[in-house]
């Protein structure tokens, strides 16, 4: 049986649209998940990288193309009165509600529709305390002790080479975006290719555009 660690931030649509595919993706397959809540503006800090929001004509297509597809899944998508926003209240609450800080799925699943389901405002503090309510997580959401679970495990994902959300972690390889959904299936079904030098030889190709300096 195989393990997949599920690295996700509910600020991201596609970790939403992947969120929901994943069990159909794989069905048939024996497999257990973890979901594992990271903060997506340390993952993209850390790697220098803008995020999609950043950039303004990527930002529309990011809001067309996640709303078309969630269609394509006959999944509710409504996008919030403001995105992006800081999702910190919504990955800490995930957080608390697990002891190792690592939510199950009815969880994730709550917090996600809190942001992609209605149209309102994702960080608003009155919907966050209601929220934590209906949750009642064993921990305070805003314990140093929190806090600290979510850094260490955003840190977890950066050594693993994980840079961006959704992604998944499967015997230390990193498969990214909803897209790979499918490629990851034939990873767990024993496909040798993931076993043979084209997956490493990836990481050597020498690049022709010189080093960005810091």
């Amino acid at each position: 049986m195989k393990h997949i660690t599920f690295f996700l931030d509910f600020l991201s649509p596609y970790a939403y649209l992947a969120f929901d595919a994943l069990p159909r993706a794989f069905e048939g397959l024996s497999y257990t998940v973890r979901y594992q809540p990271v903060f997506l503006g340390g993952l993209l800090k850390a790697k220098q990288q803008m995020g999609p929001a950043e950039i303004p004509m990527k930002r529309e297509w990011v809001y067309r193309q996640s709303q078309w597809l969630a269609q394509a899944q006959g999944l509710r998508l409504d996008l919030p009165t403001v995105h992006p926003f800081n999702p910190l209240g919504l990955l800490r609450l995930a957080l608390a509600s697990d002891p190792q800080g690592t939510p199950n799925r009815y969880v994730c699943e709550t917090l996600f529709r809190h942001v992609w389901e209605g149209g309102l405002d994702a960080a608003d503090a009155q919907r966050l305390q209601a929220l934590t309510a209906e949750l009642a997580p064993a921990r305070d959401p805003n314990s140093e002790e929190v806090r600290d679970q979510l850094k260490a495990h955003t840190e977890s994902a950066i050594a693993q080479g994980v840079f961006g959300v959704p992604s998944y972690v499967v015997d230390g390889q990193v498969f990214w975006g909803l897209d790979a959904l499918p490629m990851l299936r034939s990873c767990l079904e024993g496909d040798a290719w993931f076993s043979g030098p084209q997956w490493d030889a990836a990481a050597h190709l020498p690049s022709g555009i010189p080093a960005r300096k810091p």
